[in-house]
């Protein structure tokens, strides 16, 4: 690899590491360790792709290994400019540096993924299509990220309609996840929506899972009798995680709607797992 085509890539790669991190030292050892990522990877077809990719997880491995919150004493709001993707490296760092001190604020109050979401979305202007691979997310779960974070940062708080969904969506991923330690398929499928979907990673796919589950029956059958899954919260909402002697193996994140599963996205991809801000749900361990 020639240095000078990463060297090309720093000033941009600096810029999102800076303000998903909130601190340039930090940005800079995060730039530094993908730079000696790339000197051992051979194959690399889109180097911007990849260096973006394993920016943002260095950097939420990092914070979730910080595990530490700045409060604020008052809400924010803030408008945030997107970025034409077709900028150059230094016009991103230029970007960046137009988001406030007070929404960096903001943003230190985030979750990882809503932090990366964000930056990414309405910072650099990515496409959601390319920070789902960037998160290891689906579409639908990066886009949910992006529009709860973008409400933090405007200092919208959650709508008392919007806290009956959550509530509601948590009690249904417990029944779902206790109706699957029990093999309790009737209740299974009545928490599933007809065209319920899941997906599977490559990780996961290689552990003997299918790629893809389609409809309720055959998530339910997939999960009926599953004694692995212990509730767990990840990046704040409810889920499921796999668990060997304290290392989470897998993780189950859910979207519900209208009270019913309609996708799971089984994660197994180390890599991606270090990204995810887990805590184990009382009484489960």
């Amino acid at each position: 690899m020639n240095p000078a085509d990463f060297d090309a890539q720093r000033p941009r790669l600096a810029a999102i590491a800076s303000r998903i991190l909130g601190s340039s030292t930090d940005a800079e050892d995060v730039v530094q360790e993908a730079w000696l990522r790339l000197s051992v990877t051979d194959g690399v077809e889109d180097l911007p792709a990849w260096l973006t990719t394993v920016t943002t997880r260095l950097c939420l491995d990092h914070l979730r290994k910080r595990h530490t919150r700045t409060s604020v004493e008052e809400q924010v709001s803030a408008e945030v400019a997107t970025a034409d993707r077709a900028s150059d490296p230094e016009g991103d760092a230029v970007i960046a540096e137009r988001v406030s001190d007070a929404m960096q604020v903001v943003l230190d109050t985030l979750a990882p993924a809503e932090r990366a979401a964000f930056v990414l979305h309405d910072v650099f202007g990515y496409p959601f299509e390319e920070i789902s691979i960037v998160l290891g997310r689906s579409g639908a779960a990066v886009r949910q990220i992006a529009s709860r974070a973008r409400r933090k940062v405007q200092g919208m708080p959650e709508s008392a309609t919007e806290h009956v969904a959550r509530a509601e969506s948590s009690q249904v991923v417990e029944a779902f996840l206790d109706a699957a330690h029990g093999g309790d398929l009737p209740t299974l499928l009545s928490l599933l929506a007809p065209e319920a979907i899941m997906h599977t990673d490559l990780a996961g796919q290689d552990l003997g899972a299918n790629p893809v589950y389609e409809g309720a029956a055959a998530v339910a059958a997939r999960f009926d009798g599953a004694q692995g899954a212990s509730a767990v919260t990840i990046d704040g909402e409810r889920a499921g995680a796999w668990i060997v002697r304290g290392a989470v193996k897998v993780a189950f994140l859910f979207q519900v709607e209208a009270g019913l599963v309609r996708e799971i996205e089984l994660i197994a991809d180390p890599e991606v797992l270090a990204t995810l801000e887990m805590a184990s749900v009382a009484g489960q361990g």
